[in-house]
């Protein structure tokens, strides 16, 4: 500690650029254990002197500086720690250093021709990774000088940054952040067409970061039932985007296929589920809250989902996906009768109930 205490002033916005340099490349090797980031987290002045560090005239100085910020907010500690400068801070102008991490990373990231864009995409992603975290950030975000549609138009254009960020970690932070009431809101605005432009990456196979942050905030979206009619209508047509990355090459009649929507009808030979399990359960909870409501399960059973859901149950592997799979498949072959409710949301299960279900799930799970 007596160490990073002496190097602090070496890390001043104004040290020379050999000193700065030194100095950042030691709290750089710091950051890669524990103990060093546990020590870092002590020193709140040296943190705030990084932020300012990723404004630095020198590539190096803000590359070394933002790499030991991706490493920082990668913990819990170090990402509250950093919300903390963030939210004392004052939004200052381009032509001044700001500790406001969260504005900071995204002048970064919105700006063609910044070369720690990446970084920056991985830092908000960090930061925002803690549920507790998510209405800080989309505070911090609302009050940065930057709006929502330069953040997703950023996201979704194409080769968007001219020195080759890819921006894929901006997924993960919509995934984050759509637990956020406000946030959702904003994605599902029947005016703005937002979360349309996001269903495509369901299949990106360029990148499972993008692909899985998308997912998770197509998942988050479906959380709001009042919302389903508009997303399983024409204007949005979430179903097909949710059903394809756990489609296979299996034919059907045409009976069936006719029924299924039509990016689902006679897919290639070649065609493949997604790799990812992680990814494939989220769908898959997708679908199980767009099963909430007596009209959702109405339109899952007359775009024949079942038979979709059918094939993928007999080729999956992994238990965890089986069963969110079945607990889907449970509640579409089921008569309305049965079910007995339109809202699934307003059935309270009893306390004895819920740990007899819990338990059932995870003896299911440890069968060998």
């Amino acid at each position: 500690m007596d160490a990073l205490k002496e190097i602090s002033e070496f890390l001043d916005f104004r040290a020379r650029l050999d000193l700065k340099s030194i100095a950042l490349q030691h709290v750089l090797s710091v950051t890669g254990s524990n103990d060093g980031i546990e020590v870092l987290l002590s020193l709140p002045e040296v943190l705030r002197q990084l932020i300012l560090l990723v404004q630095d005239k020198s590539t190096s100085v803000c590359k070394d500086a933002t790499l030991s910020l991706v490493n920082l907010s990668a913990s819990e500690g170090g990402a509250s720690a950093l919300l903390v400068i963030s939210e004392t801070s004052k939004i200052s102008s381009d032509e001044t250093p700001s500790d406001n991490l969260v504005h900071v990373c995204l002048r970064c990231i919105l700006d063609k021709e910044n070369q720690l864009a990446d970084p920056c995409c991985m830092i908000l992603s960090n930061l925002s990774r803690a549920h507790s975290s998510t209405e800080r950030i989309v505070s911090l975000i609302e009050h940065s000088g930057y709006s929502w549609d330069k953040i997703v138009s950023a996201f979704t254009s194409q080769k968007y940054n001219n020195k080759g960020a890819t921006l894929h970690y901006l997924g993960p932070l919509f995934s984050n952040l759509s637990q956020s009431t406000n946030v959702r809101r904003y994605l599902m605005d029947k005016h703005h067409c937002v979360i349309q432009r996001l269903l495509p990456f369901t299949e990106y196979r360029e990148s499972m970061v993008r692909r899985g942050g998308i997912v998770g905030t197509l998942k988050n979206c479906c959380f709001d039932t009042e919302y389903h009619q508009w997303l399983l209508s024409s204007e949005v047509d979430i179903l097909p985007r949710l059903l394809l990355p756990l489609a296979g090459p299996e034919e059907f009649d045409d009976e069936d296929n006719d029924k299924l929507p039509m990016e689902l009808q006679y897919l290639p030979e070649d065609k493949t589920r997604d790799s990812d399990p992680d990814i494939r359960t989220m769908l898959l909870e997708a679908l199980l809250q767009l099963c909430a409501t007596k009209e959702g399960r109405q339109i899952l059973r007359d775009k024949n989902a079942y038979v979709i859901l059918r094939e993928f149950h007999k080729w999956e592997k992994d238990r965890a996906v089986l069963l969110a799979c079945e607990n889907v498949i449970d509640i579409l072959i089921k008569k309305e009768e049965e079910i007995g409710v339109d809202s699934l949301k307003g059935v309270n299960v009893p306390a004895e109930y819920g740990e007899k279900f819990k338990k059932m799930d995870e003896d299911f799970l440890n069968e060998s």
